[in-house]
Formats: structure tokens, C-alpha cells, sequence
């Protein structure tokens, strides 16, 4: 199979097949295994296991499922408190609210754009005095880099609260040796059509609690009870992911680790055209960790630059390549209006910035050379023309 014949626009992270679906569809529908569940969803869950190191996994619909069912399998209910990056997409924190819990937001750093180690410290100092601590923290993995694990880790344990490791972002990243979605209670993964692995829409939530993946299981299909009918004793959900997607996401899976190494020789040459204009700062890698660089990030300081995020993205689209502003913190977002929220430092809201300032760039791993110098040199011509406007030279 092969992949589709680019149009002319830039897109910023498109899917990439292998070449290699065809087979695993092919004996999906020889076998008509085309419904949930079956060999390839078994296959998938297994290889899946495997390759970041932990004793089971669950493939869902979606990576949003796979955090409701974590905060399920945490007994997080009405009232229940739980904490959450607000530097993410909205799908983080939704099954919060599928709860009836209360969500409570965690800033940035700038080292990692991800939670916020002090801010965390003194959500739980606060919580703990108020009597009330949080049910879980869900932790996100931004664009590929892993939090600061180890001391939110630190933090967690301390208060004896259990870590979802959001890696929707980060399959394929590495964190002190560890895969990336490993480190908590809990890890779910996203294969949407944009990420590093796609089945096109799912999920996988992942654990060493071999227990509680099978309790997911039984949640994940409809918690219909041992019986020789239907019968349901408890609340359960239609999350299991189909076979065929399951035969897509075993292909992908085949080449995880060459579409990291594709996405780092993106940011790579982007850093090295790029990184020495006035203004630009490119999202940081922790020490001791490898990030998948799922999509290339940076900062722009407009007045070192004379020219504003908005501005340079509006520059792409008049190009056709397509770029987006870094995530709104969902502290600001109106579905939200209202929660609790606790900055990096007081008066200083690391999350804002960067949203105010950051800007991602097209980087999937089937970019060309020449798609990728169109968008560098797009931006430099942006950041060139707005120097001219700004300081123009006289006779």
C-alpha cells in the first residue's frame, strides 16, 4: 500500500503507513475478524506490552478512553478531586468531568514545558491541609518529552496518590531508560491519525497491574457479567478497538522506532536552520531523556524577533503550510471556567507563555526535504521582511 500523493499544502503531522497494513487488513478480512476484539487486537495489546516493558495492556477506541477507564479502575467518582497538566489537549482532562470530578490544574516548567514540580508540591500542601487530597494526577507528556518523572514522582508517593502517565504524545520516548508511559500507575497512548502510530482512531492504556487491566477489559465491553446472557451488574463502556485497526496499529508498530529517528532528523534540521534567529528558543530535551519529537516546537520572543507567534503562523497558512499555536492551557479554556489552578511560581504562569508564544511546526515523519526547506524558508523570509518593516534602511 502505498501512501497517498501530497497535495500542496505542508501538513503538520499526516499520517505515515508502513506499506506493510495491507497484509494484517487482508488477513483480517480473509479470517472476517472485523469486529472488536480478535488475533490482531491480541497481537497488537502483546507487541505493545512488549515493547515498552510492562505486564499488560488494553487496546481501546481511543486514548481518551483509555484515561476514563484509568480513573475507573482508581474509583475516581462525584466530588473526587484529581489533578492535571493544563499545558494539554482537552482529552486529558474530559473524563475528569465524565467522573462528576472536580479537575484541578498543574503549571508548566520551562525545562520540559511539562508539570510543574513546585506547582505540584504546593497543590498537594494545599490539599492536604484542606483535608482533602486528590483521587489520581494525571501527568502529560508534551509533544514527545517526558515530565520531570522523578520528582513528581517523589511528590506523589509521599501523599501515597496514584500517577496516569498521559504519553499520548511520547510513544517511542524514553524517560532515565524507561519508556515513556511507564512510570506511573497507569500509561494510555494515542494512535489518532496524527501521532507517531496511528490505527487511525484508538488507544492503549497500559499497566504492571495485570489485575486491573483485566478489570479494564471487562469495563471496556460493556461489564457483562460471566452469565449465559446479558446481564450487567455494574456501569461498563463500548471501548474496545477492532481488529482491523488493531492489524493497522501491529504495522506500525514494526516501525515505531525508525519514525523516531525520522522525527528527530526533522527537528534536528529545523534546529540547525532555524535556532540562531532572532527570538526563536526550541522546546528544551531533559537530560536523561529522548524525546520522539512527535512535533517540532518553538518559542518567539517578538520583540527580539519584531514579529508574534500569530503573526508567523498566519504567514504559513498564506504559504500553505500548516502550523499551529502550542496547546491553550486549560486553566483559560471556557469549559472550565472557574477551576483551581496553581502557577510555577506565583505571578509567573509558564503555560500562558508558552501559549502565547509557542508555535508547532509541520513535522511528519513523511516530510520531504523540500516540503521541509519550504517551511524554514518561509519563516525566515517572515522573520526578514518584519526586520525590514521595523528597521528600514535609509539612503
Amino acid at each position: 500500500m502505498k501512501n497517498p500523493v501530497k497535495n500542496e499544502k505542508v501538513l503538520l503531522s499526516p499520517p505515515h503507513l508502513s506499506g506493510n497494513e495491507w497484509k494484517f487488513i487482508q488477513e483480517a478480512i480473509d479470517t472476517n475478524w472485523i469486529a472488536p476484539l480478535g488475533p490482531h487486537v491480541d497481537g497488537f495489546e502483546k507487541e505493545m506490552a512488549n515493547y515498552l516493558g510492562v505486564k499488560d495492556a488494553i487496546a481501546v477506541s481511543s486514548g481518551t478512553a483509555a484515561i476514563h477507564l484509568a480513573l475507573s479502575l482508581l474509583e475516581v467518582s462525584s466530588g473526587d478531586i484529581v489533578f492535571c497538566s493544563t499545558l494539554t489537549f482537552v482529552a486529558s482532562a474530559n473524563p475528569i468531568l465524565y467522573q462528576g470530578a472536580i479537575p484541578v490544574f498543574i503549571d508548566s516548567e520551562p525545562e520540559t514545558w511539562n508539570m510543574s514540580p513546585s506547582a505540584l508540591e504546593k497543590a498537594f500542601c494545599d490539599a492536604a491541609l484542606s483535608g482533602k487530597l486528590p483521587k489520581a494526577v494525571i501527568v502529560v507528556n508534551l509533544y514527545g518529552q517526558s515530565a520531570k518523572m522523578q520528582e513528581i514522582l517523589a511528590i506523589c508517593n509521599r501523599y501515597n496518590v496514584p500517577i496516569i502517565e498521559d504519553a499520548a504524545e511520547s510513544l517511542g520516548s524514553e524517560y532515565q531508560g524507561r519508556k515513556s508511559g511507564t512510570l506511573g500507575e497507569f500509561g494510555i497512548f494515542s494512535f489518532n491519525g496524527n501521532k507517531i502510530v496511528t490505527t487511525s482512531g484508538g488507544g492503549m492504556l497500559v499497566s504492571d497491574n495485570v489485575e486491573a487491566i483485566q478489570k479494564a477489559r471487562f469495563l471496556a465491553t460493556q461489564a457483562k457479567d460471566p452469565a449465559p446472557y446479558y446481564q450487567h451488574s455494574i456501569l461498563g463502556y463500548n471501548y474496545r478497538m477492532s481488529n482491523v485497526l488493531a492489524g493497522i496499529g501491529r504495522a506500525q508498530l514494526q516501525v515505531l522506532d525508525e519514525r523516531v529517528l525520522s522525527k528527530r532528523k526533522i527537528f534536528s534540521k529545523y534546529y540547525e536552520e532555524l535556532s540562531e534567529l532572532p527570538g526563536i528558543q526550541f522546546m528544551p530535551e531533559l537530560e536523561g531523556t529522548l524525546s520522539n519529537r512527535w512535533l517540532t516546537t518553538f518559542t518567539v520572543d517578538s520583540i527580539k524577533s519584531g514579529i508574534s507567534a500569530a503573526e508567523i503562523i498566519q504567514a504559513f497558512t498564506d504559504k500553505h503550510i500548516e502550523a499551529r499555536h502550542v496547546w491553550k492551557p486549560l486553566h483559560l479554556q471556557p469549559l472550565f471556567n472557574g477551576a483551581k489552578y496553581y502557577p510555577h511560581q506565583e505571578y509567573k504562569n509558564i503555560s500562558e507563555k508558552l501559549f502565547k508564544t509557542g508555535i508547532c511546526l509541520p513535522s511528519g515523519s513523511n516530510i520531504n526535504d523540500q516540503e521541509q526547506m519550504r517551511v524554514i524558508e518561509s519563516l525566515k523570509i517572515a522573520i526578514r521582511q518584519r526586520t525590514e518593516m521595523t528597521h528600514p534602511i535609509t539612503g
